[in-house]
């Protein structure tokens, strides 16, 4: 028996089957261990330390090239900065948690970065207007329906249905924040949980994230340039934060901001329209959360200022952060590009407009609240009214008349909002009763400020801001609009009739219409927009701002409440004294008066007339461009990176146009700076010679109505044409003109002198732009009237670029330059990736050598008979040059201009420079002056500069 026990057991041994289940016995006893072990004795360590190894393939963005002036002078770089950056890399069960989760914390972030004083981005097509309410940032356009294709997700705009394509900026929010979009999930950001400034910024992130979605592991950001608060409490909350990062960026830093941003430009965003602009080639190189320039020499040169991307694998955790990382490839800088401009010769030029447009506007300012423009019977006559200056300080929202209503308003602020209300009702009243009554007076008949409050409800708000008034279904040939634009019928009847003719969109005061389905009752819907009309202009804006015009024109809300408020709001520095004098009653004229001699309120703030010039100078030997002033200029580090929207808004409603640039893109008549130009087409077509003399002594009668000389009643006498060109007779260059026109049998036709203008004037380049890389408009020769053409006026229209293209190729004596502000490219190590040489437009060797000496001697002549040149000539520099004058109306300053070149009689430079509406060419000749001192080293800028309004010399002539 025991024996065969011994055997059944040494047989189990033996048995392959049995070494195997004690092999998994002993397997299973380790796992049990070890699991035990993991879970029971190290299970809470490890949960507490649970991470989760995700690897990431980024995109680094390389630092974008730096831009330099011709001497190596800085003028845009980077810094580096941090950032707070969101990435959709979350577990949720399904979209309608994954947006509460993702909105709640985008929401906790935003508290944390305004907390610490910090902006989130506002780079979104639509932003809170001063009524609280949403709008397009751009108004109209490609641009916007561009943005609207973006968000209804098509890859073209013409692919918008008609509905879509006039959806409305609160059609887009509530598209945007909907549960549901499309086939897919929309936002769900609850618009009654939040007001409408959080809903923007929380649809800004989220729509960057849709934007971005299609690319893995693709940031975006919420705030940009935060304080080292905001880093602080983000990543001491980090693991609360579900994809929140910190990040670091490079920042486009620019340096003189305001004396370069109209040539410089800024960068920002791509937009969807310009990454679809770009070539498929490019379009690999750029993503559409790329940093790209916007305007100026930062978008013309973008290709060469963007560096190449590199990549980094990283490995983070499972809630962002990164463990490890390496590198795949180093990213590259951009090239840094140089331009011609000499940046000390361009602060001098703007410097010494700003002063001298202070000091034309302390000349013509007068103590006049409220001024008829239609009733001056000359240009020259026209002044400055003071209250137009109170009022820039509302109409260009320099002062913020909302804070005006708030809790912790001055009591000057408050008093003022009080006198508001009371006439804003009493406004709004009024307009409604005019607009009850069918026996209300004609729009002529009625208070300049009630016609004020009629033109801009019916052209601006019903027409353009809400579109009740359909600007494609009205018929501008129709008798009773005819009747309305010569203002011989009222509003009501002009409304009511635009309802008769189905001009009306009745969709948009559905909801102030009692009655539902179609409105064929034509009196209720006109009683509706009255309805919404009332409801409508206690909260619009700009009709609260035509409200403080007209109280600030008949003395309501006095001038010195208005310069008691610019201490109140931080617009002046506080100065108790002064302060507490206007508490006292000084007087507010005089105070204003001290702000603009000392430039503490400058001519490019107030707007009013004159508050604008440009100034370009160029090597004559090269067509290089060494100054390109457009003042006023606007600080462009407030809109590159992450725009300061409310800075926008404020430069885009000033009346001096910051953004349009003065020196590319302003056109006017050259005026009599046309004259040596003239007198190039009059000595070569052979209808002069030196020895031909013209009398000025009267009319031009060989044409009607008959011009005359701009000295009559007095006269020039006999000149030739060097005297007239000196002199700039107006009487010479019409017989120039006349005889252009003249034909074989002795018959004038104006349109073979026009002919043989535009051939001349296409010749030295005044038929196309400068060849400025920038943004610049096209020039117009004229087409009409040869006699007055020759003295510059017809339809001629330049720029002040294209003035100086044009006065480089008389003072060469016939190379005409494409003007050019590029000098080179270069990579990081020096290297010169692009020298850009001289670019000749044209030679004109039509013109003799003996005219241009012509040409320069009644030039030279002009300025050695004006003791304003006296400095220049004690220097010993001979100097030439022309002064220009463009009437624009009576009841405005005229357009004037100066073109020169110096030394004469072996130019070096060449310029041409306008204040627009600044009654006398003296002023830029004298800004033409003081920039060839600078030029020649005859003065500095302590002896040119003021730091205050400018000195004015004797006003010349009218030429």
């Amino acid at each position: 028996m025991f024996n065969q026990i011994k055997e059944f057991i040494t047989s189990i041994f033996k048995s392959r089957l049995i070494v195997l289940i004690a092999f998994f016995c002993i397997l299973s006893f380790v796992l049990i261990q070890r699991v035990f072990v993991l879970q029971i004795v190290n299970g809470q360590d490890y949960l507490d330390n649970y991470t989760l190894s995700i690897q990431k393939t980024k995109e680094i963005a390389g630092t974008r090239g730096n831009i330099y002036d011709r001497d190596g002078e800085l003028l845009a770089g980077n810094r580096l900065a941090y950032s707070v950056e969101i990435e959709d890399n979350g577990s949720y069960d399904d979209p309608e948690q994954k947006n509460e989760l993702i909105n709640e914390t985008i929401n906790t972030v935003i508290d944390m970065i305004e907390g610490n004083g910090d902006s989130v981005v506002n780079d979104f097509g639509i932003v809170l207007n001063n009524d609280g309410e949403y709008e397009f940032l751009y108004a109209e356009g490609t641009r916007r329906l561009r943005f609207l294709a973006d968000v209804y997700g098509y890859a073209t705009i013409d692919k918008l249905s008609e509905e879509q394509a006039a959806s409305t900026p609160q059609d887009i929010m509530d598209f945007l924040c909907a549960n549901k979009r499309k086939s897919d999930y929309g936002f769900g950001i609850d618009q009654e949980k939040y007001d409408k400034t959080r809903v923007l910024q929380l649809v800004t992130v989220r729509y960057g994230m849709h934007l971005n979605s299609f690319k893995k592991y693709i940031t975006t950001t919420i705030a940009s340039d935060v304080s080292d608060e905001t880093v602080a409490v983000i990543k001491e909350n980090q693991y609360n934060l579900q994809g929140i990062s910190i990040g670091e960026e490079s920042l486009r830093e620019y340096y003189d901001s305001k004396y370069f941003a109209s040539i410089i430009g800024y960068t920002g965003k791509i937009s969807r329209e310009e990454y679809d602009a770009l070539t498929e080639e490019q379009q690999k190189k750029y993503s559409l959360t790329d940093i790209v320039g916007k305007s100026g020499i930062e978008q013309v040169m973008d290709e060469y200022l963007q560096g190449e991307k590199g990549e980094e694998i990283v490995y983070v955790n499972n809630v962002g952060k990164v463990m490890e990382s390496k590198s795949v490839k180093e990213p590259k800088a951009g090239n840094d590009v140089y331009l011609t401009i000499d940046k000390e010769l361009q602060i001098t030029a703007y410097n010494l407009l700003e002063e001298k447009l202070a000091g034309i506007i302390l000349r013509k300012l007068s103590n006049v609240l409220d001024y008829n423009r239609n009733a001056v019977t000359a240009s020259s006559n026209v002044i400055v009214p003071i209250g137009d200056v109170y009022y820039a300080f509302i109409g260009n929202e320099i002062l913020d008349i909302d804070h005006f209503a708030q809790e912790d308003a001055t009591s000057t602020e408050k008093e003022v909002y009080t006198k508001f209300s009371t006439r804003q009702a009493s406004a709004i009243e009024k307009v409604i009763s005019n607009l009850e009554s069918a026996t209300s007076p004609a729009y002529k008949n009625l208070s300049k400020e009630m016609q004020a409050y009629m033109y801009y409800i019916s052209s601006d708000l019903l027409t353009t801001k809400t579109g009740i008034l359909m600007k494609d279904r009205i018929d501008i040939y129709d008798d009773v609009y005819e009747a309305w634009k010569s203002e011989e019928i009222n509003l009501y009847e002009y409304l009511n009739y635009a309802i008769a003719q189905n001009w009306v969109d009745t969709s948009v005061v559905q909801d102030y219409i009692t009655s539902e389905g179609n409105y064929s009752d034509s009196s209720e819907l006109y009683q509706g927009i009255l309805n919404y009309l009332n409801d409508y202009l206690k909260t619009d804006f700009e009709f609260e701002k035509l409200v403080y015009r007209y109280m600030i024109k008949d003395g309501s809300i006095s001038g010195n409440k208005i310069c008691i408020l610019l201490y109140d709001q931080g617009v002046l520095e506080y100065d108790e004294t002064m302060y507490n004098r206007l508490l006292s009653g000084y007087s507010a004229y005089d105070f204003i008066r001290s702000k603009i001699e000392s430039l503490e309120i400058t001519p490019g703030q107030l707007g009013v007339e004159p508050s604008t010039g440009s100034y370009v100078m160029t090597e004559t030997s090269t067509g290089n461009t060494l100054v390109c002033v457009s003042y006023p200029g606007y600080d462009n580090n407030r809109l590159a990176n992450t725009m300061d929207t409310d800075y926008y808004n404020q430069i885009y409603v000033n009346t001096s146009a910051p953004f349009y640039n003065k020196a590319t893109q302003e056109l006017t008549a050259p005026g009599s700076t046309f004259k040596p130009l003239s007198s190039a087409v009059a000595l070569t077509e052979g209808i002069v010679t030196e020895g031909t003399y013209f009398s000025c002594s009267g009319p031009f009668t060989k044409i009607t109505p008959s011009p005359k000389c701009w000295i009559s009643p007095g006269a020039h006498g006999n000149l030739n044409v060097v005297s007239a060109i000196k002199n700039s007779c107006n009487l010479y260059f019409y017989n120039v003109g006349f005889n252009l026109g003249l034909l074989p049998d002795g018959t004038y036709s104006s349109s073979v002198g026009i002919e043989k203008i535009q051939k001349y004037a296409k010749m030295f380049g005044l038929g196309e732009t400068s060849g400025l890389e920038i943004s610049e408009v096209s020039p117009h020769i004229s087409d009409e009237d040869a006699v007055r053409s020759a003295i510059g006026q017809g339809t001629h229209i330049y720029s002040t670029s294209q003035l100086a293209k044009y006065i480089t190729g008389i003072a060469n004596k016939g190379t005409v330059y494409d003007l050019t502000l590029l000098s080179k490219v270069a990579a990081k190590d020096g290297s010169v990736i692009v020298d850009y040489e001289p670019s000749v437009y044209n030679q004109v060797t039509e013109v003799s050598q003996h005219t241009y000496n012509l040409i320069h001697n009644g030039m030279e002549q002009m300025v050695n008979s004006d003791s304003r040149f006296n400095a220049v000539k004690a220097a010993g520099i001979q100097m030439a040059g022309k002064t220009g004058t463009a009437q624009q109306s009576q009841t405005h300053a005229d357009h004037v201009l100066f073109v020169g070149f110096a030394p004469s009689n072996n130019p070096e430079i060449a310029f041409s420079t306008r204040i627009a509406n600044g009654y006398n060419s003296g002023y830029p000749a004298e800004i033409g002056r003081d920039m060839v001192l600078k030029y020649f080293g005859l003065a500095d800028d302590s002896q040119l500069v003021l730091g205050r309004a400018g000195v004015l010399g004797t006003e010349s002539h009218s030429d």
